[in-house]
């Protein structure tokens, strides 16, 4: 989860379409897979299969910076919501799929997060069988 900073509520319908282009073109160059991106109007959720050779830090790195430069350049007005500072807080939630947590766990966590649950993005793992 990427809470926006102050969690003010910028994402609305038009940014939120912006959102999803910028991760799925993310994925593309980063080889990684967006599963899913459900979001509200002051945070994010994201299913994401990374490469076993990117650590999670270096993933939420590369997501933060190219989402927040992408939505700053083609809505600036959510510069002045956020008083042109950062778009996501420092902070975020990470959990991995694995032995003990499987992906059904996950999508269950963060469809059941908030009253105004969006998705914006459903895919299938890679190798899934």
């Amino acid at each position: 989860m990427f809470p926006v900073k102050s969690r003010r509520k910028v994402f609305s319908e038009c940014e939120e379409e912006s959102l999803r282009a910028v991760c799925l073109g993310i994925g593309e160059r980063h080889e990684n897979i967006f599963v899913e991106i459900d979001m509200e109007e002051n945070h994010v959720h994201f299913l994401v299969q990374g490469v076993p050779t990117m650590s999670v830090t270096r993933l939420v790195t590369i997501i933060k910076s190219i989402t927040a430069k992408e939505i700053f350049r083609r809505h600036p007005e959510v510069k002045y919501i956020l008083w042109g500072g950062s778009l996501w807080t420092s902070r975020y939630y990470v959990n991995t799929v694995g032995k003990y947590v499987c992906e059904e766990a996950i999508v269950r966590y963060v469809r059941n997060q908030g009253k105004t649950y969006k998705q914006l993005h459903q895919g299938e793992l890679f190798g899934k069988e």
